[in-house]
């Protein structure tokens, strides 16, 4: 790669790492339904009578059974659109809810026993899709989120059209393209890209993350999974602390902690996942900041790289592409090369690439733990000279094959087994 065409590609790498690693309070579909609903009530312009959601299925399942911040832990549709409505600050985001007051955290349950709120599914088949429209009176508004968590594609207000994206070139018109993306080129860039233009990108990452996860450790949170590992197998070995401090971070987040992390492919269980085990080798191996940074900025695209061919939201847990990712980065850490880190990823790739997402909730912790753990283990099987092999079942030519092949199950093969969760979960 000529000297030009590398700069070229490093700043792009940055600007992936820039719009994916942002802060979210709370998990970030409800937190999507709550910004798609505090946009229309700013765009009507007055309290609404009465609130429509339509919801895709992926999104749908995201949010039944995940605590929603600062509504003394509710859960579902109508509590995320309620905040929204009640407390929530567009300008913000997917932080869109971080400055609720105690008094309109009040008003909330109010809203929902006074105000219909009507729930349904979005026409159109598409994966990921938030429709909103609030009415008082004769008046109304409606929004439209679909693709990503941010992405407003089309606002009205009373018959005139205010806004409106095409929902099939959003995705590529608002972000960097992902498909430049490679394991090679990944590592390239970690290994030589200049530390000081990525330390503001990943020094956030780090904070939040790591707060939240102490917060896990220290309270009580949903299963408590984060805890239970450390009351199994003890706190002396640096891979179960791993495991238990990202844990930890999601028994937090899943479970009503009203702190932001930052996220990662849209997820903060996978922003958590992909930096909080990585932070702790590090720290534990006393490697130094600058190794540190190069470990995160591996794993966090290791992972991204992964779900782009997977897409935002699917049957796939996305916590095991963000475990793969950690795992790349703490083979880094403990001195293994790139030939080290494809076998990691394929090693982990294939032990893990069946597990289920079965939507937000207390057991993301334990898959986040199995995640973890799997990324590391693959790492010991490279050491050991037991790697899986081109023909072991979805495993390609090299890692790149294999990492489509895993896209093209998640995004294909598990499209009907998405449906079958859905309808189990709302009991079709």
């Amino acid at each position: 790669m000529e000297e030009s065409d590398c700069s070229r590609f490093y700043s792009k790498c940055r600007d992936i790492l820039r719009e994916e690693l942002i802060p979210a309070m709370g998990c970030t579909e409800p937190i999507a339904i709550a910004l798609c609903a505090a946009k229309a009530r700013d765009v009507l312009g007055m309290p609404p009578e009465a609130v429509e959601v339509e919801a895709s299925g992926s999104i749908i399942k995201n949010v039944k059974s995940v605590i929603v911040p600062h509504t003394d832990h509710m859960k579902g549709i109508d509590t995320a659109a309620a905040v929204g409505i009640i407390g929530g600050k567009t300008e913000k985001m997917l932080n869109v809810l971080a400055d609720v007051a105690p008094k309109e955290q009040e008003l909330i349950r109010a809203f929902l026993t006074s105000i219909p709120i009507k729930t349904s599914y979005a026409k159109g088949g598409r994966v990921f899709d938030i429709i909103v429209t609030v009415k008082a009176g004769e008046h109304y508004a409606k929004v439209r989120i679909a693709d990503y968590h941010t992405n407003i594609v089309h606002i009205e207000k009373d018959g005139e059209i205010i806004l409106d994206k095409s929902t099939d070139t959003s995705d590529s018109d608002a972000i960097t393209d992902r498909s430049i993306l490679s394991v090679e080129g990944i590592w390239d860039f970690a290994m030589n890209s200049d530390i000081d233009k990525m330390k503001p990108i990943l020094d956030p990452q780090i904070k939040y993350n790591m707060l939240i996860s102490e917060e896990g450790l220290k309270n009580d949170y949903g299963a408590n999974i984060g805890k239970t590992i450390l009351a199994i197998y003890g706190d002396k070995e640096i891979k179960v602390r791993a495991r238990a401090a990202a844990a930890a971070g999601s028994d937090a987040r899943m479970n009503g902690c009203e702190m932001p992390v930052i996220i990662n492919s849209g997820s903060g269980n996978q922003g958590m996942t992909v930096s909080i085990p990585v932070i702790t080798y590090a720290r534990e191996l006393n490697v130094g900041e600058d190794r540190m940074y190069r470990a995160l900025a591996l794993s966090n695209l290791i992972a991204i790289h992964q779900k782009t061919g997977i897409g935002t939201l699917s049957a796939y847990c996305g916590a095991m592409s963000a475990g793969i990712g950690a795992g790349c980065g703490i083979a880094y850490l403990l001195g293994g090369n790139l030939d080290a880190i494809k076998h990691t990823l394929i090693n982990a790739l294939v032990t893990v690439s069946g597990i289920i997402c079965d939507g937000a909730k207390a057991s993301c912790a334990s898959k986040i733990a199995t995640a973890v753990e799997a990324g590391i283990n693959g790492y010991y099987m490279y050491l050991g000279g037991n790697n899986f092999n081109p023909g072991d079942g979805i495993v390609g030519k090299d890692v790149e094959e294999t990492i489509r092949n895993v896209g093209r199950l998640a995004r294909e093969g598990m499209s009907d087994t998405n449906d079958t969760i859905i309808n189990i979960m709302i009991q079709k």
